[in-house]
C-alpha cells in the first residue's frame, strides 16, 4: 500500500487541476462571479466560411486562417501589415458598383489576432448547431438579396435618406452595431469590451461599444423568471430580458426585442418574436464559457446555437459614437442636393424643334 500512495497522490493532484475542478472565484452568496472586465475579440465569424469543413482545428492551423483575415494583427506591433486610406487618391467612382469604397481603414479596427478559443479548441465558427456552421434560414436566397442590399446602401450611399431614420439605429449611434450588447453578444471590428456587475438579485452587464447596458433581475427559477416577464407591450431594445442559475451556469431568456432592433440586427437577423437564451459559467479565473441560442421560427428552420468565450480586459474605453461624427450631416445633406440637381434639370427650357 505504501508503493501506491505516491501514485494516489499524482492522481489526486491532477484531478485537481484539471478544468473541470478549476476553482473560481465565488461571490458573498457562494455563487460563482462573474464581476469583472471582460472581451471576447476574435477574427472567428459567427457562420463557417467555406474553406473551413471543421468546427475545431490545431493551433498551427488557427494561425494560418488568421492571418488570412486582411485586418489580422492589426493592433500589433504598431499594426504591422495595416492598410490605410490614400487621401491623395482622389474619389472612387460613381456608385462604385463593385463595393471599392472602405467604411473603416485599418486604423480604426481592433477586431483581435486570433481565431476564438473555446473550451481549449480554437473554433473556425461561432455556430456549433447546425454542426455545418450556417444559420438554418427559411429562406436562405432572400437573406442573401437584404444582406446585399443593406451593403451597397452602406458603402455607395445610394438611398434616399428622406430622413436621418433612413439609417438604422446603430448607425445613428443609438445602440452599438454587430449585436455588440445582444441578446446574443458578438465581437465586432472594435471595441469588443465589456464590464460585469453581479449582485444577488441582479446581473448588470456594460457593452463598451454605446454604452449599451443591460440589467437582469436574477429569481429563484427558470419558472418564476419566466412568469416576470414584462407585458408584451413593452419592447426594450435588447428584449425583455430575466435571469436565474442554473447550478453554477448563470442563465438569461430574452423575449420581446423591440422590433426597431430586431429588423437592425447586423450579425443575424431576428424577428421581434425571438426567444434568446445566453448561458454563463464561469470555468476559471481568466474565463467565461459563454453560448446562446436562438429559436425564430419564421426566420430559421430550427433553433441555433453559438458558443464563445470571455477573457479578462484592461477595461472599458470611451465610445464617443457621435463626437466628430459629419456622416449624418454628410449623408442628408447630399440628398438634398441630389433632389435640387434633379429640380433643375426639370426647370431647364428645351430648344424648341428646328431651331426655333
Amino acid at each position: 500500500m505504501r508503493m501506491l500512495k505516491p501514485a494516489l497522490a499524482v492522481i489526486a493532484m491532477a484531478i485537481m487541476a484539471s478544468p473541470a475542478m478549476a476553482q473560481v472565484p465565488k461571490a458573498a452568496d457562494g455563487k460563482p462571479d462573474l464581476t469583472g472586465f471582460w472581451t471576447h475579440a476574435s477574427l472567428t465569424p459567427l457562420m463557417r466560411a467555406p474553406a473551413n469543413k471543421t468546427l475545431v482545428v490545431n493551433e498551427e492551423e488557427a494561425k494560418r486562417i488568421a492571418a488570412a483575415v486582411p485586418m489580422a494583427g492589426v493592433t500589433e506591433e504598431g499594426f504591422k501589415g495595416a492598410t490605410y486610406s490614400d487621401p491623395n487618391k482622389g474619389a472612387p467612382p460613381k456608385g462604385a458598383k463593385d463595393f471599392g469604397v472602405q467604411g473603416y481603414d485599418s486604423f480604426w479596427m481592433d477586431p483581435g489576432a486570433r481565431l476564438a478559443l473555446v473550451k481549449g479548441e480554437w473554433r473556425t465558427s461561432y455556430v456549433v448547431e447546425p454542426a455545418n456552421g450556417q444559420l438554418p434560414f427559411v429562406d436562405p436566397a432572400d437573406q442573401t438579396k437584404k444582406r446585399l442590399a443593406n451593403r451597397e446602401r452602406y458603402e455607395t450611399g445610394n438611398a434616399a435618406y428622406e430622413g436621418p431614420e433612413a439609417t438604422n439605429i446603430a448607425e445613428r449611434c443609438l445602440i452599438g452595431f454587430a449585436n455588440a450588447a445582444g441578446p446574443g453578444m458578438l465581437s465586432g471590428l472594435y471595441n469588443s469590451n465589456y464590464r460585469f456587475v453581479q449582485t444577488p438579485d441582479h446581473m448588470m452587464i456594460l457593452a463598451e461599444m454605446a454604452h449599451d447596458a443591460r440589467i437582469i433581475p436574477i429569481f429563484a427559477s427558470a419558472e418564476k423568471a419566466r412568469a416576470s416577464h414584462k407585458p408584451s407591450a413593452i419592447q426594450p431594445w435588447f428584449g425583455d430580458s430575466v435571469g436565474w442559475w442554473e447550478g453554477n451556469t448563470f442563465v438569461m431568456e430574452s423575449i420581446n426585442v423591440n422590433p426597431i432592433q430586431a429588423a437592425a440586427q447586423q450579425s443575424f437577423p431576428i424577428t421581434h418574436k425571438a426567444i434568446i437564451t445566453e448561458r454563463f459559467t464561469r470555468t476559471s479565473e481568466k474565463d467565461i464559457f459563454y453560448e446562446f441560442s436562438v429559436s425564430d421560427p419564421e426566420l430559421y428552420t430550427q433553433p441555433w446555437k453559438a458558443e464563445l468565450s470571455f477573457y479578462p480586459s484592461p477595461g472599458l474605453y470611451e465610445y464617443a459614437c457621435h463626437e466628430g461624427n459629419y456622416g449624418m450631416h454628410g449623408i442628408l445633406a447630399g440628398a438634398r442636393e441630389k433632389e435640387r440637381q434633379a429640380v433643375a434639370v426639370k426647370a431647364k427650357p428645351t430648344k424648341a424643334k428646328g431651331g426655333q
